[in-house]
């Protein structure tokens, strides 16, 4: 372009050395769609509006509740409550409680069950950073009874299909996030979780940045025969759309998360604890000391105790008090794995690279299984032979403790797109790509252009073959980038405006089985001590 001087002198014109570069996009930004006690921050509610944190004190000053200053008790943010429920014979699956020589089912009131608090908690504890939160709604009413069958999968009514829908397509306006998890998906009915995670599925395959994380019903109290029903209906479930986005875990992990400041006398019993003194103060074992503790909460005196010293006390008075506490804190602390798995895929990417695999890590605050997999029934979840959808499975090793032992995802038939770590890593080569070539919209469909986007694209690619995250000797076995008239594109195509790239990379895949050969070899004679 030709410049007109109107003054003689002296002229800079500053001319670009470098073309663009390509930035790295994230790897590891969930989006937790569910309920959480509040979504209010400066007086501005951000219920349904999908929210950016980048640590779990941002969490706390928008979406957990107040807490009052000391003395006053710490406020529970989320207050499930439990019943002890007598029963005939002890169950085969679940948590049973022995006391006075009558065996208890510890179930929950199935309204006050939500996952997505404690799966935030649990991302962070495993090395979370930055996600987004979609709050759908607070906490609903109780119901004032317990689940009324122990082998029964806990359903939440306050927990709607509509709202989860609702938060989940408002993340259609967010590019960033790069996992959809919903813990609280298990809470709904097995046909309301089938509309949830095929929509989850399709939508992540249409906008094509991110990957679902899915838990399984049935993985917090699976029967250690009948569980693999659980996985076929899981499987009936998630239909043939965007499978290759998909990842699910099973069973459900038993945590450190709730700790016993947590969960007091007001849990059990809706609060009545007339039905908790017919327990702990029986005519045929009278505990005096548990009953004064007792009537001291019942009709509180002018001065009451908190709630925190009146528990303490019933501790101290009643060992079989501490034993229900105990009891109820394992089954609350029962939880889906999808939250720690986030934290897990964002220490792995941090550490090593999105193209390893997220696997053979433990899982921080994790100190128990519902179900102990053998490598026989891991076999029917890895490779389905009618389905072809993979589960992956977190197990127990003697010594090692619980890892998570699995890398595939639901598309576990299919040679391209198997394996999480190729599918997060296409994910990121070509959500980078594509945001730097935004920079070439509307610049001149000519050589110039080609060469600048074809060095950007080869420099950025380069930088990740060198990190590891692409396989081959050099970096033409492992990448090549086309662009140019005869090429990749046609003179019709340049004439309609059409800039097309190619790009073709080699993706390392992980040494899933690793096979070793031994042979016998016969000795050799004449080659004892002392031979030279």
């Amino acid at each position: 372009m030709t410049i007109t001087l109107p003054t003689p002198g002296v002229y800079i014109d500053e001319i670009n050395g470098f073309p663009n570069s390509v930035v790295p996009v994230a790897t590891a930004v969930p989006a937790f769609i569910g309920y959480t006690p509040k979504a209010e921050y400066q007086g501005e509610s951000y219920f349904n509006k999908p929210f950016k944190i980048t640590s779990f004190a941002d969490f706390q000053a928008i979406f957990m509740l107040p807490n009052l200053p000391p003395p006053a008790d710490p406020v529970k943010q989320y207050s499930p409550e439990y019943y002890l429920v007598p029963l005939k014979t002890k169950p085969t699956a679940g948590e049973c409680l022995t006391l006075n020589g009558q065996c208890y089912a510890i179930l929950p009131d199935p309204n006050t069950i939500y996952y997505l608090y404690n799966s935030i908690r649990l991302f962070y504890q495993n090395g979370g950073g930055d996600a987004y939160i979609v709050a759908v709604g607070s906490y609903g009413p109780v119901s004032g009874k317990p689940l009324a069958d122990p082998a029964a999968n806990v359903i939440n009514p306050n927990v709607q299909l509509v709202d989860l829908q609702r938060g989940l397509a408002l993340l259609t306006k967010e590019t960033e996030p790069t996992m959809y998890i919903c813990p609280d998906a298990t809470l709904l009915s097995l046909n309301d979780n089938t509309t949830l995670m095929e929509a989850m599925l399709l939508q992540a395959e249409t906008m094509q940045t991110a990957v679902c994380i899915f838990d399984i019903i049935g993985g917090a109290n699976p029967d250690p025969i009948l569980y693999t029903q659980d996985i076929q209906n899981f499987r009936n479930s998630t239909g043939n759309t965007g499978l290759k986005y998909g990842i699910s875990y099973y069973p459900f992990i038993g945590t450190t998360i709730m700790q016993s400041n947590d969960v007091d006398f007001t849990n059990l019993f809706g609060g009545d604890t007339q039905q908790l003194a017919s327990i702990l103060n029986p005519p045929s074992a009278p505990n005096p000391v548990a009953a004064q503790i007792l009537t001291l909460i019942q009709t509180p005196p002018a001065n009451p105790l908190s709630n925190s010293q009146l528990q303490a006390a019933l501790v101290t008075a009643s060992p079989i008090y501490g034993q229900i506490i105990s009891q109820v804190l394992t089954v609350a602390n029962i939880l889906p794995a999808s939250g720690a798995m986030a934290g897990v895929y964002t220490v792995n990417d941090s550490a090593a690279g999105v193209w390893n695999s997220p696997a053979n890590r433990s899982i921080v605050s994790a100190v128990s299984l519902p179900l102990h997999l053998t490598d026989t029934e891991q076999e029917h979840l890895n490779i389905d032979s009618v389905s072809g959808k993979s589960v992956n499975a977190i197990r127990f090793f003697n010594g090692q403790g619980i890892l998570v032992w699995g890398a595939r995802t639901l598309d576990g038939n299919n040679q391209d797109w198997r394996y999480i770590s190729v599918r997060r890593t296409m994910i990121y080569l070509e959500q980078s790509i594509k945001l730097a070539a935004r920079a070439y919209v509307f610049a001149p469909n000519d050589a110039t252009t080609w060469a600048w986007l074809q060095s950007a694209i080869s420099n950025f690619l380069m930088g990740v073959w060198r990190q590891g995250g692409l396989q081959g000797a050099t970096p033409a076995a492992a990448f090549s980038v086309s662009v140019g008239l005869g090429t990749t594109m046609t003179a019709d195509d340049v004439l309609n405006g059409y800039l097309r790239i190619l790009v073709q990379v080699a993706v390392v895949r992980p040494a899933e089985f690793i096979v070793i050969s031994f042979e016998q070899q016969q000795g050799v004679s004449g080659w004892g001590r002392g031979n030279k």
